[in-house]
Parts: structure tokens; C-alpha cells; sequence
């Protein structure tokens, strides 16, 4: 039975209910007794999707009485999982890590493993090598907040990759670059290079923050500046203070650099900030890591921050997205907050679902970086820590309401959330090609397909990146799209450049069809454990084939934003897209239709399970055929699905007939 008991009252929850909140009286560090809701399992949810949220007994009205009615502390069941166990067992992230390293074995053990996952690294093997020994190789992952890439860490990577990986690079959905291929025993010589030179991999993987995205256009306005900034601030605020990275990848020394963001934020007093303890929980009684403490997070924490209007970088997707505020003036005046988004889900368990995140609200600068800590110890306290798949802070915030999670939220902050502060309508932009950035200099956008920056043929692009580097000494910016940015070019370098990378064999921009532009793929097999099936090595097909069958039926201008993993747990933000295609077997794919063209508020919704690869042209065609002849005028394709829904599409699709309908 699934009760409410707060205050000698009971009360229904829902029937079938999978979600016990215990309503506890706790003593805190400020010595009086308050009440505490602790989420120790997930909602249950339809099917393909997110369940109705349930209410909360009101501890108040909606969104208020916070700081005196909650007070929250660090409650460790009686019973930890494995997981957990683990994490406090390994010496802030040491153990047995740094044992398994100095093995005569190519791989670490599962523990080491995990734990290496918060260095930056996870180890794979290539699945299509078969054979009684696995081939053990790993990837490693940077730390690059706001996707910044100076010159001399692309030139050292670029050699990394050649000499101790599989010779490529991989530009991730989260702005920043992934080795593969890296041994075992060269672990140490990468990670530790990367580190001298003032770059990072540490929470890169892991449950804590991971790389603080940002838009990435290099413009010199105030707000481009605060967003890039801000997400700087962000990535300190919030990194782990163990040390044992460098014990582990120095031998106990220090970097012979800090990292460069560091340096660039120092102004804000960060680690000030970061152990101010107002009394309200949210300091934990660690020497070590006084945010974390030593479980970190139920899992891994999302956070992006842009300027109004541009949504480049998926802002719905994270689990905090901050949005710049500034006056006529072009003076920082606070953020807009949104809080719960996440797209990882699991195929055929409807309690995992995708989800947007829900605005929170407005906080002036001068409060920011404690409302951040605030809401990143509601997670820690009340994420899931018994389920993994349920850990998130989406599940959170679905569970309690947008209402009472800014409750929640109040009361280790101490301040009430103001109203969120209306803006400009949100637009979509890759900031590909030639662009003035507002200080004389010019930045430009390549496209390059699914992040993967490799020589092939007479496509050479990472050659291409390496003398401009070297001629030209370009600092890049990595995309959310997975695709890189050149800044503070001198107009008179602009011909040298485009010749260079014409000479290489990389397209113009012109030359992209826009439906490549638009498309993100994650890399799925052969490399990765959890891929159901192909992804980046799928995906050129699959738009070249929508190419056809779009012009086929007279409507090849239209751009529909597509997305493509080899599973369900979302690293290429699937269930954003207008058209998915979502890895659920062996040469299968779940469609979903649906989501925005700008990327806003909403996620996609399930249309098909199980198409084969050859069955897309006779899949979607009944869909582009109605989208012909019921779409409103100027409706995107993404718009005209949500507006229809699921049942209006499927009818229409059984009824079809193959080739009947053309624009």
C-alpha cells in the first residue's frame, strides 16, 4: 500500500503506484526537527512515455514556504547498492583504480572501471573482433567547458590520437573531444599530458557535473560573453576536489598548468563560494569533497547555459539549463533557470522516460552560484540512489512537481525563486559558415558528419585541422552538433583558410545537404557496450535516402531535424528531434515523431518499434504524404506530428497507398 503519512494524516498516492515518499522527521545541523521528502523509486508511466506526474500533498501553497518547512541532510539508507558501496569505499575515487593500473593484465577490473569512469575514460572493446580474448581498449573523454579548444591541446591531440589511439578524434553532442583506441598502458602518458598542458578529463564521465555546455558562437556581445564565462564558473564551481587524479596521473604532483578556465574565472572567488555553508545542508561534513561527499551523485549532472533566443545547444535537455539575463545596458542582471531535462531511457520499462526540463525560475547573478549548489544538493539528498535507471533529477522533478521541487530547492537556499523573466522566442542555429563575431575578427562554422574528424580517402579533415592550427594558430570551439567553430580569424586569413580546407577535400557549406546539417548521430557500434545496433556509420545512408525520397515527393525543401543511437539512452538527444530513429535490435529502429524545430519545451513521442533498416521509405512516406496535404502553412514537420499525435498518423498510414501522394 502507497501511502502519504505526514502529520498523522494517510492518503492514496495512485493504485499501481511503484513511488513511496517517507515523510520523516530528521535532525539537522541547525538543531531542530523539520520534515523531509525522500523519492526511493520512480513513477510508473505509459508506455513509450513519461507518467502522469502525482500531486504532493501540500506542505503549503504551490512554490512557497520553503526555507523554514524543509530542512535536508544527507539520509544513507541502511542498505547501499553495489554501486554506492563503491564509491565510498574508493577513497574519494582512488580505489582500486590505481592498483589495477600497474596489472600485467590489457584490461581493469569491473570496480576500477567505474571508478574510472569519473577520470575521463571508459574501456570498450570492438565488438566485431570475435574471439576467446577481448581485444581491451579505452576511450577517453575531455573536460572542455563551453567547448573551448586552444591551439596547442588540438595539436596535442591531434599526436595523442596518431600515436596512442586508433588515429581519429570524435567530437561529441557535449562540445567536447573523445580519443578511442587509447591501451591500458598508455592511459597514464595521455591523461597525464593532457593535464600538463591545462586541459582536463576529470568528471568528464562519472556522477557528478560533466562538461557545462554552452552556445557556441563566439560573439563579443555582453551575453555571449557571460554565457561562455557563466559556464566556466559553472565547471569550477562544481568540479571534484579529490586529489586523486593527480595522485594517480602525477604520481601526487601538480599540473605543470592549471586548466586555462580556471585562470579566466578567478575574479568570482569560486572555491569561496563553493564551501560558503549557510547552515541549510547543503555543505557536507567532507573534507575532501564538501559538495559530493563520498557517494557524488545517484548519476551523472547536466548543466548549459545560453542567451535568449538561441538555442544551439538543446537547453531543454539538461538537468539545470541557465539562460542570460542582461539590461539595455548589456550588464548581467541574473538567469533564467530551468531544472529536469534528460533524454536517457530503456527500451520496454515505461517508468524510464525522456524528458524537457521545466522553468524554475529567475535568480539575480549575485545569488547564482548558490541557487546552483542548492539544486544540486536536492539531488544528491533525493535522487534515486536505489535504481539506477530512475536516478536522474528529471525523475525528481517529475515526481514532485515543478512546485514543490522549487520547494525543495528553497529551502536549501534560503531565498524564494522569482518568477521566470520572459524573453525572446527561441530559434535554432548551428552557426555554420562565415560569421563577423563583433570585434573585427571573423569565426566559421564546418560542418563535419557526426563529429568524426579523421583522414579517409581524399576527405583528410584532420590533416586539414593540423595546418591550420599550425599556419594559422586557430583556437576552436566545438559544437553541440557535434561539428567545430574557428574563432578570431583575421579577415585577411579568410581565403587562406577556405583554400586549405578545399585542398583537403572538405566540403563548403554549400555543398552540405542541409538535411546533414541538421542530423547528429552518436557512434554506437562497433565500440560501444550498450549499442543495439549501428548509429554514425547508419546515418550518411539513411540521409541520403531521405534525400531521395523527399524529392521523390516533390517537398525537397523541406529540412527536417533527424537523429539517429544505436540505443535507447539518448547521448545523440533523439527524443528532441523532429524524426528519430532509436536502436531497439539488430538492424532495427524505433521511429518517434514529433519534436520542435527549435528544440523547445517538448520531446518526441513513439510512432513505430521494430522498422527494419529497408523498411524507411515505406514507413515514413505515409507520414511526409499527410504531412502534404494536412500541414498548416509555414508548419515544420516536427510541429505538424505534435499537432497531429500518434493515432491521427498511424490511420492515416494504414489507409496509405504507396506512391499515391506527391505535392
Amino acid at each position: 500500500i502507497h501511502l502519504w503519512k505526514a502529520k498523522g494524516q494517510e492518503q492514496d498516492v495512485s493504485a499501481g503506484s511503484t513511488l513511496i515518499f517517507h515523510s520523516i522527521h530528521i535532525r539537522n545541523t541547525m538543531k531542530f526537527n523539520a520534515l523531509a521528502f525522500v523519492a526511493v523509486a520512480a513513477t510508473p508511466a505509459a508506455a513509450f512515455g513519461p507518467a502522469t506526474p502525482l500531486s504532493m500533498p501540500a506542505t503549503g501553497s504551490a512554490g512557497s514556504s520553503s526555507s523554514s518547512a524543509l530542512s535536508m541532510v544527507l539520509e544513507k539508507p541502511k542498505t547501499l547498492s553495489k554501486l554506492e558501496v563503491l564509491k565510498t569505499q574508493s577513497h574519494h575515487l582512488e580505489a582500486p583504480l590505481r592498483e589495477q593500473l600497474y596489472t600485467e593484465e590489457i584490461n581493469v577490473s569491473k570496480d576500477a572501471m567505474q571508478i574510472l569512469k569519473y577520470h575521463g575514460s571508459y574501456m570498450q572493446t570492438n565488438r566485431e573482433i570475435r574471439g576467446k580474448d577481448k581485444d581491451y581498449q579505452f576511450m577517453l573523454r575531455l573536460k572542455q567547458p563551453a567547448g573551448e579548444l586552444p591551439a596547442d591541446l588540438y595539436r596535442l591531440l591531434d599526436d595523442l590520437s596518431a600515436n596512442m589511439g586508433q588515429g581519429d578524434l570524435r567530437a561529441t553532442t557535449r562540445q567536447c573531444f573523445q580519443l578511442h583506441g587509447i591501451r591500458k598502458g598508455n592511459l597514464k602518458t595521455v591523461i597525464s599530458s593532457i593535464m600538463n598542458i591545462g586541459s582536463s578529463t576529470v568528471g568528464a564521465c562519472g556522477d557528478v557535473s560533466r562538461n557545462v555546455m554552452t552556445t557556441p558562437a563566439p560573439f563579443t556581445t555582453p551575453e555571449y560573453h557571460y554565457a561562455r564565462e557563466w559556464s566556466k564558473v559553472f565547471a569550477q564551481l562544481f568540479r571534484p576536489m579529490t586529489p586523486a587524479f593527480d595522485n594517480i596521473w602525477l604520481d601526487g604532483e601538480k599540473p605543470a598548468h592549471e586548466v586555462k578556465w580556471a585562470s579566466e574565472v578567478d575574479q568570482y572567488n569560486i572555491d569561496e563560494a563553493m564551501t560558503l555553508d549557510t547552515g541549510r545542508g547543503i555543505i557536507l561534513p567532507d573534507s575532501v569533497e564538501p559538495l559530493y561527499g563520498d557517494r557524488y551523485l545517484p548519476r551523472k549532472f547536466k548543466i548549459g547555459v545560453t542567451v535568449p533566443g538561441d538555442n544551439s545547444l538543446d537547453i531543454y535537455t539538461n538537468d539545470i539549463g541557465c539562460v542570460v539575463i542582461c539590461n539595455d545596458a548589456g550588464e548581467l542582471e541574473g538567469f533564467n533557470v530551468m531544472v529536469g531535462g534528460g533524454m536517457g531511457r530503456t527500451h520496454n520499462k515505461a517508468n524510464t522516460f525522456a524528458r524537457a526540463a521545466d522553468h524554475l525560475g529567475y535568480v539575480p547573478k549575485e545569488d547564482m552560484m548558490e541557487l546552483m549548489k542548492s539544486v544540486l544538493a536536492s539531488q544528491r539528498d533525493h535522487g534515486n540512489r536505489d535504481v539506477r535507471a530512475n536516478a536522474r533529477m528529471k525523475y525528481l522533478v517529475h515526481t514532485l512537481g515543478i512546485d514543490n521541487f522549487r520547494t525543495l530547492v528553497e529551502s536549501y537556499f534560503g531565498k524564494k525563486v522569482q518568477p521566470w523573466r520572459q524573453t525572446k522566442e527561441w530559434k535554432y542555429m548551428d552557426w555554420m559558415g562565415w560569421w563577423d563575431q563583433g570585434d573585427g575578427k571573423l569565426f566559421y562554422g564546418l560542418h563535419v558528419d557526426n563529429g568524426r574528424v579523421k583522414d579517409e580517402g581524399e576527405f583528410r579533415l584532420k590533416s586539414a585541422l593540423r595546418v591550420l592550427v599550425d599556419k594559422y594558430n586557430v583556437d576552436m570551439i566545438l559544437s553541440p552538433t557535434q561539428s567545430l567553430i574557428f574563432r578570431d580569424i583575421d579577415p585577411k586569413d579568410k581565403d587562406g583558410i577556405d583554400a586549405v580546407l578545399r585542398e583537403h577535400g572538405i566540403q563548403t557549406l554549400e555543398e552540405v545537404d542541409p538535411l546533414a546539417r541538421l542530423a547528429m548521430a552518436c557512434p554506437a557500434l562497433p565500440l560501444c557496450g550498450l549499442a543495439q545496433t549501428e548509429a554514425e556509420r547508419k546515418m550518411p545512408e539513411y540521409i541520403g535516402r531521405m534525400r531521395a525520397l523527399l524529392d521523390k515527393m516533390n517537398i525537397g525543401d523541406e529540412e527536417i531535424l533527424m537523429r539517429m543511437t544505436g540505443c535507447p539512452n539518448g547521448c545523440a538527444r533523439p527524443y528532441m528531434a523532429e524524426l528519430a530513429f532509436v536502436g531497439d535490435g539488430a538492424k532495427s529502429y524505433q521511429i518517434w515523431l514529433g519534436g520542435s524545430s527549435v528544440l523547445e519545451g517538448r520531446t518526441a513521442f513513439p510512432y513505430v518499434a521494430k522498422m527494419k533498416w529497408d523498411d524507411l521509405e515505406s514507413t515514413l512516406e505515409p507520414v511526409l504524404a499527410m504531412f502534404i496535404q494536412q500541414k498548416q502553412e509555414f508548419e515544420t514537420f516536427g510541429d505538424f506530428c505534435h499537432r497531429l499525435g500518434a493515432d491521427a498518423i498511424t490511420a492515416y498510414a494504414e489507409s496509405y497507398t504507396l506512391g499515391s501522394v506527391t505535392a
